[in-house]
């Protein structure tokens, strides 16, 4: 622009008063025209954006008192969006102008509505022709049949969204359609209100009451600034459909149920609808958005000196000492080393497997002797943890962690993860993006192979946010889902997926409930403030838990039992009202890596044939105990942190049978390692942990035993032995005088409360072995290799 012209103010309220195609003219005269063009962003665009009958506020259910970054590329996105529909237009039929130049027919707009040219949709409808522009103006049109679409047309309600309302079923046989402006009602005679099973259809701006809408596959549909009350969206075989910026309110039912595998077949728009997703904004984080510091596990796996240990249970007969190098003699352990895997199964060695390196290798096993393998290696103490907790815990400090111990961000894991990175970036099935479902039943239903995305969505006043059953797949970032009167997240069936950033919380069941071979990936999500528990895991459930934060649940953090296997690693899970990590009932899982603190309840709770691997994590200044190893607790536990607890670091009942080898266990309020007595036939602990969590679909009770496979768990055979080895043990509280039975540890009667886990069952008992019960006067336990220090005086 010449210097010496019209100041840039003029020239903007001169602008102002501009069209939009004579805003693009002017972008075109040259660069400094189109930075002014450009300067107009918060004045002519925003009025433009706020002033368009086919579009809302852009941030609209979600935030519309939030501005967006740039209200030029909003309405750009809006309109580029809103000409979806006719992208496969044909040239339509032209006429021979001085033999040399074709000029193009224009569309035609037929006016429907009293004094105008058509007095119903219908009879608009039979005397249209390609790509023509019907146009309702203001009144309730009830159609007395089906209308079906033969052509390619688009109808438009004219003035203010509510002033036209169709009473009409539609059923679309054409290519494309677009439907603007409209209110949406039932006829009479049907509850759907449109379906359409090959074409495209576009919905802008719409309203739809008390009805269904259908789409099969290969059809499409894109849905945008539409609101949805008591309204079902079905999507069979869909191979992509868009929702965005839509509100779905009060619904009986499921909101939006998506089934079936998406379709092979694709029609015209597949093409246009991804390009149109590629374009637009993600809600992918990128590294600019999160500041966190970078763990990397790698590098400290590598600095461990593993060992292997090899176990020898003889039917009846007094088992053999584990020993930490070669075998015993006679055991098959000299020329064929067989692994034991976390549920106690003879294994063969896969490092690689799914399942944390289970699988069966055989089933004629000798049945007075069995032989078994660790599918895992036993470890030291991990340097890092260790080193930054040997000091005493300062009263009244606050709880700092070291930085390497900081949860990745989304996008590190992403990039560390290229598996998980694919399919956050993948588009298939539904898209269901900046939506609102609030105040009704369910909020999105996947079942039967199907595939759905759902990106920066809020699920609030539900029943429940999302359930996955039968093979489905879900891919779920950045939502919000809090206040659901159920689980907010429900996967069974063999359902998946990844479920990464979301925000989770104030849920009356799990945030997150997995069961049925389910097996999600469940990454860099809060889960918190849950009135249960945060993840349940049950009904042979999997799933892989990285890099969560899980705090203040009214229950325990991560729930495992009725033979869930999970891997759980690299979590914070802190401040919860019970347990941090509850396993029972024949719960199963890998458990490694995690921050688990300052929980109200034992840091890690095992009980009822639990048997995890719990494995190099950091357990500390939890207000009762740091691991609890009720009756018939199992597991492995193995190269922990146990640090500041005020109970015990480790407290077991003599019923229990754990390995528990190279822990390092220090400043704990009370005991190191204590272990107490039960009579036989007292195994019920009241208000332990949960047990009286209620994990149905809906909150009904369900005998879950009933339900789960009938596979043989080894590990319930008669086991005599429970194992602790060389663990570091010092600077612990408790009495000073020393225990003539074990050096090191402390044994006790239980309690009336029989080892609930909560910090007030620490009962003192009867100091000398006389008094003792008789099952401890003969140990089922073994001691090797302890380091004991500090306060016991047991050097």
């Amino acid at each position: 622009m010449e210097a010496g012209g019209l100041p840039l103010e003029l020239w903007r309220m001169i602008l102002a008063y501009l069209h939009l195609p004579d805003l693009g003219r002017c972008s075109l005269v040259c660069r400094a025209w189109y930075e002014l063009i450009l300067s107009l962003d918060s004045t002519r665009w925003r009025q433009l954006c706020l002033g368009c009958t086919e579009c809302r506020h852009p941030n609209w259910p979600n935030q519309p008192d939030v501005e967006p970054e740039s209200w030029r590329e909003a309405f750009k996105q809006h309109y580029l969006a809103s000409k979806t529909w006719a992208k496969n237009a044909l040239d339509l039929e032209s006429s021979i102008c001085f033999s040399l130049f074709r000029r193009r027919k224009e569309r035609r707009t037929l006016s429907v509505g009293p004094g105008h040219e058509f007095d119903s949709l219908g009879s608009a409808l039979a005397m249209a022709s390609l790509y023509d522009r019907i146009v309702l103006f203001p009144g309730v049109y009830e159609e007395q049949g089906e209308i079906i679409l033969k052509v390619p047309v688009e109808i438009v309600g004219h003035g203010k969204l509510g002033e036209v309302t169709l009473l009409a079923s539609i059923d679309q046989h054409c290519s494309t359609t677009r439907l603007c402006n409209l209110v949406f009602m039932p006829a009479w005679f049907s509850p759907f209100m449109f379906k359409t099973t090959s074409g495209h259809v576009q919905f802008d701006n719409c309203n739809f009451e008390n009805g269904h809408i259908q789409v099969h596959g290969p059809g499409t549909c894109q849905v945008k600034f539409c609101t949805f009350r008591n309204t079902h969206v079905f999507l069979h075989n869909v191979p992509l459909c868009v929702l965005e910026n839509c509100e779905f309110v009060g619904s009986e039912n499921n909101s939006v149920t998506v089934e079936g595998h998406p379709s092979a077949d694709k029609n015209w728009a597949y093409k246009y609808l991804l390009g149109l997703i590629k374009s637009s904004p993600s809600v992918l984080p990128t590294e600019a958005s999160d500041s966190l510091l970078s763990l990397d596990l790698e590098s400290r796996d590598q600095a461990w000196s593993p060992r292997t240990c090899d176990i020898v249970i003889e039917g009846s007969q007094s088992p053999t000492s584990p020993t930490s190098s070669s075998p015993k003699p006679g055991s098959k352990a000299g020329s064929q080393e067989a692994e034991v895997g976390s549920d106690g199964e003879r294994v063969a060695q896969t490092p690689d497997s799914s399942d944390g390196g289970l699988s069966p290798s055989g089933e004629d096993e000798d049945e007075d002797q069995l032989t078994y393998r660790l599918s895992y290696q036993v470890q030291g103490p991990r340097p890092v943890l260790g080193g930054s907790f040997l000091g005493p815990p300062l009263p009244g400090a606050s709880i700092q962690l070291p930085s390497c111990l900081v949860l990745n961000s989304l996008q590190q894991e992403l990039q560390k993860d290229k598996e998980a990175m694919a399919l956050a970036s993948s588009v298939q099935g539904c898209l269901i993006r900046k939506c609102l479902f609030r105040d009704g039943k369910g909020g999105v239903f996947v079942c039967s192979y199907g595939r759905a995305k759902m990106e920066g969505n809020i699920f609030r006043n539900l029943t429940y946010a999302v359930r996955c059953i039968h093979n489905s797949k879900v891919v779920m970032l950045r939502n919000d889902i809090h206040r659901c009167r159920a689980s907010g997240i429900f996967l069974r069936l063999e359902g998946g997926g990844l479920i990464a950033g979301n925000n989770i919380y104030h849920n009356a069941e799990a945030g997150v409930d997995i069961r049925k071979k389910s097996n999600p990936l469940i990454l860099c999500n809060q889960i918190h403030h849950g009135l249960r528990s945060g993840i349940v895991v049950l009904g042979n459930g999997k799933g892989i838990i990285r890099n969560n934060q899980i705090f203040s649940n009214k229950e325990a953090g991560i729930y495992i039992l009725y033979h869930g296997n999970p891997i759980v690693s690299g979590n914070h899970i802190f401040k919860g009202r019970a347990a941090g990590i509850a396993v029972n009932e024949n719960g199963k899982g890998l458990i490694t890596e995690n921050v688990i603190r300052e929980n109200q309840w034992g840091g890690v709770d095992i009980r009822r044939g639990g048997v995890p691997v719990l494995r190099s994590n950091l357990i500390c200044f939890g207000y009762s105990d740091g691991v609890v190893v009720g009756d018939e607790g199992k597991g492995l536990i193995e190269g922990n942190t146990i640090y500041a607890n005020k109970g015990c670091g480790v407290w077991m009942m003599s019923s229990s049978l754990p390995h528990v080898t190279s822990n390092h266990v220090s400043y704990n309020g009370l005991y190191g390692v204590a272990v107490f007595s039960q009579k036989d036939g007292s195994g019920e602990f009241p208000g332990g942990h949960g047990a009286q969590e209620n994990f149905s679909e809906d909150g009904d009770a369900i005998l879950w035993e009933t339900e789960l496979e009938k596979d043989e768990d080894p590990l319930r055979r008669p086991v005599t032995i429970a194992l602790v080895e060389s663990n570091s043990i010092n600077h612990n509280g408790g009495n000073k005088e020393p225990n003539p039975f074990i050096p090191g540890l402390r044994h006790r009667s239980a309690g009336p409360h029989q080892g609930s886990g909560a910090g007030e069952h620490h009962i003192p008992g009867q100091d000398q072995q006389d008094h003792l019960p008789a099952d401890l006067k003969q140990p089922r336990m073994h001691l090797a290799k302890q380091q004991v220090l500090g306060l016991q005086e047991n050097v």
